[in-house]
C-alpha cells in the first residue's frame, strides 16, 4: 500500500511542476509575441492601424496570438499528461 501512495504523491508532484511551468510559458508567449510580430513587421505599426479601424489587422494580430497560445497550451498539456504517467508508472 504505501508504494501507490508514493507514485500518487509523484504524479501529483509532477502535475503541479507542470501547471506552473505551463502557466510561465504560456504568460511568456503572451508577452513576447506582440514583440516579436512587430519586429516582423517593421513597416506596419498594429496599434496605429487598429485605432485607426483596419479591423484586419486586428484579427490577424489576434489569430496569431491565439494560435500561438493554443500551441503552447496543447505542449503543456501533454507534458503534463507524461508527468502524470511518469508519476503512476514510474
Amino acid at each position: 500500500m504505501p508504494q501507490v501512495t508514493i507514485d500518487i504523491g509523484w504524479a501529483v508532484l509532477f502535475c503541479i511542476l507542470g501547471a506552473v511551468v505551463g502557466v510561465l510559458l504560456v504568460l511568456a508567449s503572451s508577452l513576447v509575441l506582440p514583440r516579436l510580430i512587430q519586429r516582423m513587421t517593421p513597416n506596419l505599426d498594429e496599434e496605429k492601424e487598429i485605432a485607426r479601424g483596419n479591423t484586419a489587422v486586428g484579427e490577424y494580430f489576434g489569430r496569431v496570438t491565439a494560435a500561438t497560445i493554443i500551441g503552447v497550451s496543447i505542449v503543456v498539456a501533454a507534458a503534463i499528461l507524461g508527468g502524470l504517467l511518469a508519476g503512476l508508472h514510474g
